[in-house]
């Protein structure tokens, strides 16, 4: 990822050996870590069950949030992605409880479509 891109919010997918660390005392019995992607210092882990949304507050992101969501919490989702000129993809997932979706920026390099695949894999059973 360049830094350009981690200051325009963009995400950019995070091998899983990078993440392994961090996620594996956060993962139950049988759960596994799928694909990662990094947008500045927020992370989102697809695993076989969940997605996690970490969010580090503060000016050193010392203060970590880890958002869980079951996929069965997930109502719907959404990626829009503009014409030839415009290098973004924006998803959109909306939980339940919640009015607003969560959103993030992929770079369309990155391919968007593999993230609404998994989406759609473990939503749609």
């Amino acid at each position: 990822m360049g830094i350009l891109d981690g200051l325009m919010g963009n995400a950019s997918e995070v091998s899983l050996e990078q993440v392994q660390a961090e996620f594996t005392p956060l993962l139950v019995p049988g759960e596994t870590l799928e694909k990662a992607f990094k947008i500045v210092r927020d992370v989102l882990v697809f695993t076989s069950k969940r997605l996690i949304v970490v969010d580090k507050q503060g000016l050193t992101g010392s203060k970590v949030e880890y958002l869980s969501i079951p996929y069965k919490s997930i109502t719907r989702f959404s990626k829009e992605s503009g014409g030839m000129l415009d290098l973004d993809a924006e998803l959109n997932i909306w939980v339940t409880g919640q009015a607003e979706p969560i959103k993030k920026e992929f770079r369309k390099d990155n391919n968007i479509n593999l993230v609404y695949q998994l989406l759609s894999t473990h939503i749609l059973k």
